[in-house]
């Protein structure tokens, strides 16, 4: 059977805005997307239209857009829908950053489609576009109770989980070139055994 191919012409970081949610836990999907700008020498702009801050990177010959909604969480699947729309870039194109509750600090996967698993980000895309997106989970572990989830999830981690959470976003994207190749296997499988 022939590997799958994937094409990725979006990458969305999920988060809040503003200076009072940067480097919290809730944010490790705008770290993500800002780190490959960092790395692409590359900057985000505010784009009204888009209800978000956005800029253009290319991968291995590749063009891909980097999205931050600057809309809240919950309402992040407008700014997703308003871009994909305007460049007509088909829901499987789209590879979405989030934070995971259920994944330790330094644990990443790569998942395709599936339900929100409680994500008010991921809720949002899904009620605006569909479920059939891909997603890079990032590890930030769980306090241990639901009750405390809202509060964890908005302050910083300690310092060793998030090194952890550096390392593991260092090893997505390493695997970003087999992303932008269409490589969709073997980056789950590169990402996963490391």
């Amino acid at each position: 059977m022939a590997a799958k191919t994937v094409q990725i012409d979006l990458i969305v970081g999920l988060g809040n805005p503003g200076k009072d949610y940067e480097q919290t836990r809730h944010n490790a999907g705008f770290c993500f997307v800002e780190e490959i700008a960092r790395h692409q020498g590359a900057f985000f702009r505010p784009e009204t239209k888009f209800s978000g801050d956005v800029c253009k990177v290319g991968l291995e010959g590749h063009d891909v857009w980097l999205l931050k909604p600057s809309t809240f969480m919950n309402r992040s699947g407008l700014s997703v829908r308003q871009l994909a729309n305007f460049y007509k870039i088909p829901i499987e194109n789209i590879l979405v950053a989030h934070d995971e509750l259920d994944l330790s600090p330094g644990d990443i996967r790569l998942k395709t489609a599936g339900g929100h698993g409680g994500h008010n980000g991921l809720r949002d895309i899904i009620a605006q576009m569909g479920k059939e997106f891909h997603r890079l989970r990032i590890g930030i572990g769980h306090p241990g109770h639901r009750d405390q989830v809202a509060d964890y999830v908005l302050k910083r981690a300690s310092k060793s989980d998030q090194q952890a959470i550096d390392e593991a976003l260092d090893n997505a994207h390493k695997v970003l070139p087999l992303l932008a190749q269409g490589s969709w296997e073997k980056a789950v499988h590169r990402l996963h055994s490391q």
